[in-house]
């Protein structure tokens, strides 16, 4: 089995059932629910993988979900089902984020190639995340003193400047900077302005 979940959210337990045996196929993990709330009580957004949700449903509409998802910040790719006339609403999803959406009758197969393109965003998506996460784990690791010589080193300025610019010694300056290319994990100077760029875009 693949370590990905797909997440079925779909009041209409025949449509469910069907969709899990046919994802079954291809030997990802599933977890079925009978509605919004249901999977908002029991998702693990730990779980990499993606959801494939029904745009209309009572109680919490697939729609509804997605901007509670949103507003939470959970980032698991959407693949809306829809019928016939909810197109429209379908393309308004995916302007508001939502991954994909696919037609009723649906090829099997389209669908499950859709779902891997999913799941691969996914994948991406956490990557990239977990770059962040490291990335301000590293900067969180700076004392105040290594956050300004690092600041000014970014700026361009030569030991000189910054020492001048502090009230320190140029020696000092040296002793923070090394400190600094040392707690980054920087090689070089360029390095370390590449990381700090991509902190501030983080």
């Amino acid at each position: 089995m693949s370590d990905a979940t797909v997440f079925i959210v779909d009041d209409d337990q025949a449509v469910a059932r069907s969709l899990r045996w046919l994802i079954e196929t291809v030997r990802l993990n599933v977890e079925t629910f009978a509605s919004a709330q249901a999977f908002l009580d029991g998702y693990d957004a730990s779980k990499r993988g993606c959801l494939v949700l029904d745009v209309r449903m009572p109680g919490m509409s697939g729609l509804e979900l997605q901007e509670r998802l949103a507003a939470s910040r959970i980032l698991v790719p959407i693949i809306f089902i829809t019928g016939h006339g909810d197109v429209q609403m379908a393309v308004r999803a995916v302007q508001s984020g939502a991954f994909d959406f696919v037609e009723k009758p649906f090829n099997d197969q389209d669908l499950l190639d859709r779902i891997q393109r999913a799941i691969a965003f996914d994948a991406e998506q956490r990557g990239r995340e977990a770059q962040r996460a490291q990335l301000r784990s590293l900067f969180a690791g700076l004392t105040p003193r290594e956050r300004e010589v690092l600041d000014l080193v970014v700026e361009g300025l030569s030991n000189k400047a910054i020492a001048n610019a502090l009230g320190l010694s140029a020696k000092t300056v040296e002793v923070h900077r090394a400190k600094v290319m040392e707690k980054m994990h920087a090689r070089s100077i360029s390095d370390l302005v590449k990381l700090a760029m991509q902190n501030q875009a983080a």
